[in-house]
């Protein structure tokens, strides 16, 4: 079935709405990955809050234009695929390079991350990141520090008072 030039436009406005959508995009090439791989990979993406599509290099290439997305240009040769994301980029690059190693045919091209071009070595970097939820229960860990040892200082001193107390009643009730 011929592709008409109405499908393409549809296309293109799903991608530009996509692009102008998220803050995240990673390009990978997907050449001699079967449909079960894919598929597994595409629910791992939605597990991630992130989403994936194969697009047309000349048609992706004209979504890009206006967009923080404008340096992936020259990546859209080949078998592409854009996985996108507006939450979460730690969870996509995580998400793509654990698949990347069951599937090593999955190669990735470029990225940007939150307006930031980014080399693929660079992605296995973020990959390597802890997530959100990590990074604000760290947070909260060090945000709680003082008040913890504040605490803990404050009781020092009647905790050591009632051991010495408890102490001499034993002594007391020895003797």
């Amino acid at each position: 079935m011929a592709v008409t030039r109405a499908d393409k436009e549809a296309e293109l406005q799903q991608l530009e709405t996509a692009f102008k959508g998220c803050d995240s995009a990673i390009l990978v090439d997907y050449k001699g990955m079967n449909v079960p791989q894919v598929t597994e990979l595409r629910r791992q993406l939605r597990t991630a809050k992130a989403s994936y599509k194969v697009v047309k290099n000349t048609i992706a290439r004209r979504a890009l234009k206006g967009t923080s997305f404008e340096a992936l240009e020259k990546f859209f040769e080949g078998t592409t695929a854009v996985a996108y994301t507006s939450t979460d980029p730690v969870a996509l690059a995580k998400t793509l390079t654990t698949f990347g190693k069951t599937a090593p045919t999955l190669q990735i091209k470029a990225a940007v991350v939150q307006g930031r071009a980014v080399k693929p070595a660079e992605v296995a970097e973020l990959a390597a990141l802890p997530g959100k939820p990590e990074l604000y229960a760290r947070l909260l860990g060090v945000l709680q520090a003082p008040m913890v040892q504040i605490v803990t200082v404050l009781a020092a001193t009647p905790r050591s008072l009632m051991n010495v107390l408890a102490a001499a009643e034993k002594k007391r009730s020895e003797s």
